[in-house]
């Protein structure tokens, strides 16, 4: 294709009717949206930029960050770090029924950073004996102890006590990232009126529950649906997906297209271990929208560095977060 596969919207990465799939994209000035945001993005093949001189009016739509970006966000302790100035991360996550949520959430922390994680929840026992290394609590998060950032919600369960820890931690005035059991419980006007920072991490079923539309909607209008998502609830949305987008709740900042990961990483608990690293680089002092973005970077990247063409499951994934982690700062 020249420039755009025939068909795609290059604005919106949305198909509404017959599109030419290339093999090969040859396209000038600058990357189209269309060609970063699925489902467009699966049209367009491999993708080969072209510089024409085009002096290109800003700010863009949409922005793609590199090795060198996510090696500046990264997080580097001074020689007088101790656990505490590296980020302490809360962890409330896990059930009786899924314990390994909060093993798997525990180890992605451990493996970007943290100082230390602090785990509030049911499953204090299977988190110590695979990383005797966490503070934990079975009480509410409030009672832990001091933390700078929480993730609450993979595995939490949909019963009565895991609404009721989730108000908690959204009640504590430290960034909060919210994931899977934990977005059923999310009141819009009592998050908009959140003074620390929020971030939400959906994927598309949950985000069309939270937007009220159907899950198709969102997968074929990604890139407005995770705008309208940040805006209605006044969050930083990180939209999962083959290709993951970060909105923050300000339409004049560009959306941030990631697209590190692999098609293995379409297994459970992957997705733990990404609220896991996400938690802890909020922690450490990023701002919602470079932490999700420097989050699903390495998340990604950590994956291929796992899969090499195999499958991998989340234990890999977290597994190879250093690999990850050297790479980018090599770039």
């Amino acid at each position: 294709a020249v420039d755009l596969p025939s068909g795609v919207d290059a604005d919106t990465g949305e198909v509404h009717g017959p599109a030419v799939t290339a093999d090969l994209t040859v396209t000038f000035g600058t990357h189209k949206p269309g060609l970063l945001v699925d489902p467009a993005r699966e049209h367009a093949g491999t993708v080969r930029l072209i510089d024409i001189g085009l002096d290109l009016p800003g700010p863009a739509a949409a922005e793609a960050l590199q090795h060198a970006d996510v090696a500046a966000l990264l997080p580097r302790p001074a020689p007088e770090s101790d656990k505490y100035r590296r980020g302490v991360v809360g962890i409330c996550a896990g059930s009786a029924r899924y314990p390994g949520a909060a093993v798997l959430c525990v180890n992605g922390a451990l493996r970007t950073g943290a100082g230390a994680v602090r785990y509030a929840g049911p499953g204090v026992q299977a988190v110590v004996a695979r990383h005797p290394e966490t503070l934990v609590s079975a009480g509410l998060p409030s009672e832990a102890g001091r933390v700078q950032a929480w993730v609450v919600g993979p595995g939490l369960g949909e019963d009565e006590e895991a609404g009721r820890r989730v108000a908690d931690v959204l009640a504590q005035d430290v960034p909060v990232l919210v994931d899977a059991d934990g977005l059923r419980f999310l009141d819009r006007e009592r998050l908009r009126a959140r003074t620390a920072p929020t971030l939400l991490t959906p994927h598309a079923g949950e985000a069309a529950r939270l937007l009220g539309v159907e899950r198709e909607h969102v997968e074929a209008a990604r890139l407005a649906s995770v705008r309208r998502l940040a805006l209605e609830y006044g969050a930083t949305v990180l939209l999962k997906g083959s290709t993951t987008l970060v909105a923050a709740p300000d339409e004049s900042m560009p959306v941030r297209v990631n697209a590190t990961g692999t098609p293995w990483l379409a297994t459970a608990g992957s997705g733990d271990v990404l609220s896991g690293v996400v938690g802890s680089l909020l922690a450490a002092g990023l701002s919602a929208r470079d932490a999700a973005s420097a989050g699903a970077y390495l998340h990604g990247l950590a994956a291929r560095h796992a899969a090499d063409g195999a499958p991998v499951d989340a234990q890999d994934v977290a597994g190879a977060l250093p690999a990850a982690w050297r790479d980018v700062k090599r770039g």
